[in-house]
């Protein structure tokens, strides 16, 4: 009998070491990897080899006012557009959620921004915002007069961050409606009906059904959007270059400056400030 259990555990720790070397390979490899490139001073010569400076990357990062510059930038961008499309793919999933004619069209439409090529995209959003005859200068300035000039949206330091967080909100909603759809249709009706019973409002039947049944797919949501929008780089770059948030940074230390040491330390110092958030946020919803 021990026999037979040795020869078992054998058997998984060999049917479970493709998926370690995978991960080791794809994860953990490129981790490590990325600290120690951030510790060194790296030589454009492949002939030469690279100089150790130990925590000096650190150290001038972190008292570079470009950096924080652009840390707030991430910030802005990644707490308004997560809001965004939690929020409005909340909405658009519990319109969508009732019963009535074409339903399933329209929610096949809804999901056209989300997988639509992303370069497609951006060349339309650009051509919305130009500021001689684009639409949307168009509206706000000649129809609604709430600004008085046409204002260049992509290329303006002061306005580009909000073309570039209307156009991730609109692209990456889909994706937050359909997780909450998926979660609203596993939803008892019998739960509603006794509400109704009960003499439950509709934002009653809301705050203490819908939104309790919610809650681990919100808090997913909220976690994964988090995470992709503070490494979000192709969006925000190819729409405009002037939305200087930490992806960009990082490029332009790598490849405008080459100063892949620095590059590397931006990265490690971001991977460890989204790791303390997502600990952290994961033992709030657990306890929500």
């Amino acid at each position: 009998m021990k026999f037979k259990t040795d020869r078992d555990a054998k058997l998984g720790y060999w049917l479970i070491l493709p998926t370690v070397v995978a991960i080791s390979t794809l994860i953990f490899y490129p981790v490590f990897y990325n600290l120690w490139l951030s510790m060194q001073e790296v030589n454009m010569n492949p002939i030469q080899p690279n100089t150790f400076v130990g925590l000096a990357h650190f150290i001038d990062i972190l008292t570079d006012l470009d950096f924080w510059i652009s840390f707030r930038t991430s910030l802005i961008f990644t707490i308004t557009t997560v809001i965004g499309t939690t929020v409005l793919g909340l909405a658009v999933a519990l319109l969508l959620n009732r019963d009535f004619p074409g339903r399933s069209v329209i929610r096949g439409v809804i999901l056209l921004p989300y997988v639509t090529p992303v370069i497609s995209a951006v060349f339309g959003w650009k051509y919305l915002f130009n500021p001689v005859f684009g639409q949307a200068n168009y509206f706000l300035v000649d129809i609604l007069h709430l600004f008085p000039q046409h204002i260049n949206w992509i290329e303006s330091p002061a306005f580009a961050i909000y073309a570039v967080i209307i156009f991730n909100i609109w692209r990456n909603f889909p994706f937050a409606f359909l997780m909450i759809l998926a979660e609203l249709q596993s939803i008892s009706a019998s739960l509603y009906e006794a509400a109704e019973v009960d003499g439950a409002s509709a934002w009653q039947k809301f705050k203490h059904i819908t939104l309790p049944e919610l809650k681990f797919v919100l808090g997913a949501l909220v976690i994964l959007r988090t995470i992709w929008n503070f490494y979000k780089f192709s969006e925000v770059y190819l729409l405009s270059a002037s939305v200087n948030v930490l992806p960009v940074y990082i490029y332009e230390k790598a490849f405008a400056s080459y100063d892949f040491g620095q590059a590397a330390a931006i990265s490690a110092i971001l991977f460890i400030f989204v790791l303390g958030f997502i600990m952290f946020y994961v033992k709030k919803v657990l306890e929500w």
